[in-house]
Parts: C-alpha cells; structure tokens; sequence
C-alpha cells in the first residue's frame, strides 16, 4: 500500500476556496509551501490543489487568475518534485457552483500554466456525470492527466455491473494509453468494503 495523493491542509471549506479568487492566493500559496516540502519527504508524489482540487467557486471561468496562481503553485511543487493535481468535480449532484466541471475546461488551465507540475486529477464519477464520452476523452487528453479517481454511477459505490458505467474498458483505455500513475478507487461500498476493493482491484488487473 502507498499514498499517491495528499492534501495540502485539513482547513475547512477546502474546496469552496480556490485559485479562480485572487483573494485566496496568499493563503494556498503558504499552505503548498508547507506541505509539499512534507509530501516529497513522505514519498508522495501528487498533492491536491481544491492542492489536487482547487475548487472553482464562483460560476464565472477566471482563466488569469487560475493560471497566474497554479503558475506560483507549480514552483514548490516543480522543486521537489510533486505534481498538483487539479480536480474536475460534478456541478450537478454534489458540487454544486463549483466551476471545474469539464475536461475542456481543465486542460485549458493546465496547459497556460505550462508546468509538468501541475496536471488533472480526471475523476471518471465525476466525469460521466457532467460530459460522458469517458474513453475518448481520456485518450485525447492522457499528457494532461496525473491522476484517476472511480466511483459508481449513480450513488459512487462499488464500480461493478450494478451502475451505469463498463470499467473495464475504460481500464484498458488508460493502460492502453501507457498511463504511468495511480487510480484511486475512492467510492463508498454499499456492501462488504474488502469484496469490492478485490472486485476492483480486478476491474482494472488489465
């Protein structure tokens, strides 16, 4: 077992407080500064910025100010060589107002911030809720992607025949494509916890 993700602090509201607000730099800035120092110490090589998820909270797209502040959050991470990881999350069942909601949207950001250092979390729960076409736009999309997340659709329980999405191609979609990172199974079993990890864990044995 390993940690392939951290979070860059356990304050409050850490999602409704991101990078689309000037506001808000001066704080995430400090708490990257901490924490990344700790995560390269730890072995661990992804930190999420909402540090993996920075949360956009506002429904208006500050492409400047996002990429002016994920531009100053890249340079802790690019020193000791962790990647941020922006997080595209649902508006429409449970994040609602949150602004990184689609894959087009996320990689327009990354790519201004020119940074090997900063890349998409690419939550496929998330994903198949708001833009569906999961495969293709994974393919298209892999140099820009750090990071997966599962989850079962609807509920995001286990990723077995008993919701609406095949894993197991998108599975050999992302082995296909020579994905070198994690993915994260991070759904809520509704049923025994270790069968459906074992279950998933096969799911994505390709």
């Amino acid at each position: 077992m390993t940690c392939s993700m951290g979070y860059a602090s356990h304050r409050q509201a850490f999602i409704q407080n991101g990078f689309n607000d000037p506001a808000n730099h001066p704080m995430l800035l400090a708490e990257l500064e901490a924490a990344i120092p700790q995560a390269a110490q730890a072995g661990v090589p992804q930190s999420d910025r909402d540090v993996r998820q920075p949360p956009w909270r506002e429904p208006i797209r500050r492409h400047g100010q996002l990429r002016d502040g994920f531009a100053q959050d890249c340079a802790p991470g690019g020193k000791h060589g962790v990647t941020i990881c922006v997080e595209l999350l649902n508006s429409r069942i449970d994040h609602v107002g949150y602004e990184g909601t689609h894959t087009a949207f996320g990689v327009d950001v990354v790519q201004a911030v020119r940074s090997l250092r900063v890349k998409l979390l690419y939550d496929i729960y998330h994903m198949q809720i708001m833009e569906g076409d999961v495969i293709r736009t994974i393919r298209n999309n892999m140099p820009w992607i750090a990071h997966f997340h599962t989850g079962g659709i609807p509920g995001r329980h286990e990723i077995n025949s008993s919701q609406e999405l095949n894993y197991r191609p998108v599975a050999q979609a992302i082995a296909d494509a020579g994905f070198p990172g994690f993915v994260a199974h991070e759904f809520v079993p509704v049923g025994d916890p270790f069968t459906a990890f074992k279950d998933a864990y096969r799911i994505f044995d390709v």
